[in-house]
């Protein structure tokens, strides 16, 4: 019996996959870097920033010395459009209001800080749905590590089998499958609302 359903953030709940790309890429053309589209589509999207990186000093040169800098310009350009963008969403609200109505918990764990993630939510005015949000940003290993979730079950007190986790990016499903919970594997934000749990016949 399902008893949950966990949401990633980014490209599920709120349109901002493009958000961070570009974001990223402002802050790492201030040094001369930038990630290419096919690599953020191929590799990148759905790592942690830490993690993106971690990878371009190693393949790229990127000096580690940049990295702080990189996230705090990364964090000011993300904070900006998210403020001019992120706007609600009535279906979003429709889906998290029939879930919720039949007594699913609902938590958000994302790859992006945990201040970022609430502040998206609030943004998108669906924060009032979740009993729990989790971040990168409190000590649990990031995905495609399944831990992120394994956090959430014991938080909301549920098993694998019983939660229903919704993913669009490959880390992200990845971590999710590991995870031993049932997956939604979506294409992306447009994917995400009511008629994927009526055709479970969750609603």
């Amino acid at each position: 019996m399902i008893k949950a359903v966990i949401f990633d953030l980014d490209g599920v709940l709120i349109d901002a996959t493009e958000w961070h790309y570009e974001a990223l890429n402002d802050a790492l053309k201030l040094f001369g870097f930038e990630i290419s589209r096919e690599d953020h589509t191929g590799f990148y999207n759905g790592l942690p920033t830490a993690e993106k990186l971690k990878v371009l000093s190693e393949k790229k040169g990127l000096p580690l010395g940049l990295h702080e800098t990189i996230q705090v310009m990364k964090r000011k350009y993300t904070d900006e459009r998210v403020g001019q963008l992120c706007k609600p969403s009535h279906e979003k609200q429709i889906m998290l209001t029939h879930l919720k109505n039949k007594g699913y918990k609902l938590a958000c764990c994302s790859n992006a800080q945990k201040y970022s993630v609430e502040n998206m939510l609030k943004c998108a005015q669906i924060d009032i749905f979740f009993d729990y949000v989790i971040g990168n940003d409190e000590g649990i290993k990031p995905k495609p590590a399944p831990d992120i979730y394994l956090a959430a079950f014991k938080i909301i007190k549920v098993k694998p089998p019983e939660a229903f986790i919704v993913e669009d990016a490959v880390h992200g499903i990845e971590a999710a499958k590991l995870s031993g919970a049932k997956v939604i594997a979506v294409r992306g934000y447009d994917d995400v609302n009511l008629s994927l749990f009526t055709d479970l016949n969750m609603v």
